[in-house]
């Protein structure tokens, strides 16, 4: 197995405990744990910074979508996690490897839709429908549940389209990405201190925190970012679909809910839908 597979399957294996972590931590304030988390993952970057002073050094733009992906993900995601099921939520939350297929015609030159991801797409759709409906019995109306998909949507096209947009600025070194969570942990921490309580921490607490910024949200982005740069893109891009049924297979086991036909319905369509658009897009 290439180096760039090994990387890729490290941070998928790092992303599967995300939405676990988050949970176990929803009694803190969302932008207390998204500020701290980050702020921990970017101390992983200290050494590369230290060995080379212009690690940090990159464009206002590039720093700016980093901070739009880092922070504006991870923020939504928390909040949905509070407003909706766990596991709906988190299945909705991934479908943001088919929205980078359905989404690169307008954001990228040259990238065409062809009939397959139009498939892909009701496939996904269809996912997502059915994880909401599945969670709230079939019922109508806005409900606190309806934000929570709704937040999970919304993170997961500012995934999407970050991981899109990188691909349109200059290169920028791996270590740069503590930077973007450092901008985003400390811009998080101030939104905490003017918008919400503090939360004190208790020993469990911290620990999780460190869990949580030094894996998912740390050492995940920087293992993500050498696979990409090692390896072919879209043998990468596919394997990022054994995230969502790691992630939603550890939430079942970290909730105690059993495998219901409409999580496991739901899991299938999403993951099938973001091989088809992968697999099209590739070829």
């Amino acid at each position: 197995m290439p180096p760039s597979h090994l990387y890729a399957l490290g941070a998928i294996a790092l992303w599967a405990t995300l939405a676990s972590l988050g949970t176990a931590l929803s009694h803190l304030p969302p932008f207390q744990l998204t500020g701290l988390s980050l702020a921990m993952g970017s101390l992983l970057s200290l050494p590369s910074v230290l060995r080379n002073r212009n690690a940090w050094r990159v464009p206002p733009r590039t720093l700016a979508l980093g901070v739009y992906g880092l922070f504006g993900f991870h923020f939504l995601l928390f909040l949905a996690l509070r407003h909706a099921p766990p596991v709906e939520a988190n299945l909705v939350n991934y479908l943001w490897p088919l929205l980078m297929v359905v989404l690169a015609p307008a954001l990228l030159v040259s990238v065409s839709l062809r009939p397959a991801h139009v498939v892909a797409a009701l496939l996904g759709f269809a996912g997502a429908a059915i994880a909401i409906l599945g969670a709230r019995g079939g019922t109508a109306g806005v409900t606190s549940e309806t934000w929570g998909f709704a937040l999970a949507a919304g993170s997961a096209f500012i995934w999407a389209s970050y991981s899109l947009w990188t691909q349109r600025v200059p290169a920028f070194p791996t270590a740069a990405i503590g930077l973007f969570g450092l901008v985003s942990g400390l811009l998080s921490l101030a939104c905490h201190f003017m918008l919400e309580p503090s939360a004190s921490l208790s020993v469990r607490d911290w620990l999780l925190l460190a869990l949580c910024g030094l894996g998912p949200l740390g050492a995940a982005f920087y293992l993500w970012d050498m696979a990409l740069k090692r390896g072919d893109a879209r043998q990468i891009g596919i394997l990022s679909y054994l995230t969502p049924l790691a992630s939603t297979a550890l939430l079942l086991v970290v909730t105690g809910r059993p495998l219901s036909w409409t999580i496991a319905l739901a899991a299938a369509l999403i993951i099938s839908a973001a091989v088809l658009g992968t697999r099209t897009r590739a070829a």
